[in-house]
């Protein structure tokens, strides 16, 4: 447990004043793609609002609440992600849906481990989803929107078909 009371310590004082945010929204994050910026900005909330269930502590309720609409929302901007990446032809579809599916298999795992009461650190569970959410943005996601800015200089694509995609 010394493990575990270390975690929540290092948590607890990423934010001396406030324990209210581990991410932070900023425009080197954004894809240029507004409503898909909007889904990654609410999952910067998600995660916060995680974290802020995982130091308030013992409120077991409220981090499954917190969990259960990440689950539903993570599938929800997933599923958008995907169908605008298969609609645009994008180069690397099937390994960017393949991220995606691992992250989806183990947000849901660790939601049924923790429902079930298994041995589970939430505070470490949202450190993880914290990083997997930043490198994938950054990295990933940062990719298919270069690929979006090359394809509308091409004229191959518009705000407006992208926009009807996520619909």
């Amino acid at each position: 447990m010394a493990t575990t009371e270390h975690s929540l310590n290092e948590i607890k004082n990423h934010s001396p004043n406030t324990c209210e945010e581990l991410v932070t929204w900023s425009e080197s994050y954004s894809t240029g793609i507004e409503i898909i910026d909007g889904h990654h900005k609410e999952l910067f909330d998600l995660t916060n609002k995680l974290f802020t269930a995982c130091v308030d502590g013992g409120a077991q309720s409220v981090f499954k609440d917190a969990m259960r609409n990440m689950v539903d929302y993570v599938n929800f901007h997933f599923t958008a992600e995907i169908k605008l990446l298969e609609q645009i032809n994008y180069p690397d579809y099937l390994n960017h849906k393949k991220q995606h599916d691992a992250l989806i298999k183990k947000i849901i795992d660790t939601a049924k481990s923790y429902t079930d009461n298994k041995t589970f650190v939430p505070h470490s569970f949202v450190r993880t989803l914290k990083d997997w959410i930043l490198a994938h943005i950054a990295v990933s996601d940062k990719a298919y929107s270069a690929y979006v800015v090359n394809q509308k200089k091409l004229g191959l694509l518009s705000d407006q078909q992208i926009s009807d995609f996520l619909k």
